[in-house]
């Protein structure tokens, strides 16, 4: 691409880990930082297991939709995205048009230890919440494949560990500017 992109975009199961890395490269970088599901939250007046509740999940997927659209539109920055946010293709289309995706990749078994004790995500509230993130996993993954431009295996890495792989691979492909982040220890260059 050779030109510094709109947005980064994280895409995953939920629990891999876009709001933390999403939030961590956006420090990094000095760029803003947006969790899309927080957007929904906000625009909903309620949690979004309350409205998946009440409303079901066709529904709340219009309302996400809507939001992606916006945000890929306005947001100039690190955006993390709804475990669900690939289902529908046009969402996967615009994500992929309008900035650069990175796919967290994590299996199901270590999302699982990462969120087994969150209540507030409302498609592991099932009595075989391993099998219902395999079924997902099954699901999905193909559709993360297809809308990111970058997938990087979570496994066992620290969060340091991982942002650094991600900036490489950022800046390998000419998708950041070489060594645009400041290092909290180098002071601003000056020209004459």
């Amino acid at each position: 691409m050779g030109c510094f992109p709109l947005s980064i975009i994280f895409v995953g199961l939920p629990g891999s880990g876009k709001s933390t890395i999403g939030r961590q490269l956006g420090r990094r970088l000095g760029l803003p930082f947006v969790d899309s599901d927080h957007v929904i939250e906000q625009r909903l007046g309620c949690s979004i297991r309350e409205f998946f509740n009440r409303e079901g999940e066709e529904r709340f997927r219009d309302i996400e939709e809507g939001v992606l659209d916006d945000l890929t539109l306005r947001h100039q920055g690190v955006l993390s995205t709804g475990g669900g946010s690939v289902l529908r293709a046009i969402n996967r289309e615009r994500l992929k048009e309008r900035g650069r995706v990175v796919y967290l990749r994590s299996s199901p078994e270590e999302v699982y230890r990462r969120v087994r004790h969150d209540v507030n995500r409302p498609l592991l509230q099932v009595s075989d919440p391993v099998q219902r993130l395999r079924s997902l996993y099954e699901l999905r993954d193909p559709l993360y494949r297809e809308t990111a431009h970058y997938v990087i295996d979570t496994g066992r890495p620290s969060v340091a560990a991982l942002l650094n792989m991600i900036t490489m691979q950022l800046e390998m492909a000419g998708d950041l500017p070489l060594k645009k982040q400041l290092s909290s220890d180098s002071a601003p260059s000056t020209s004459v």
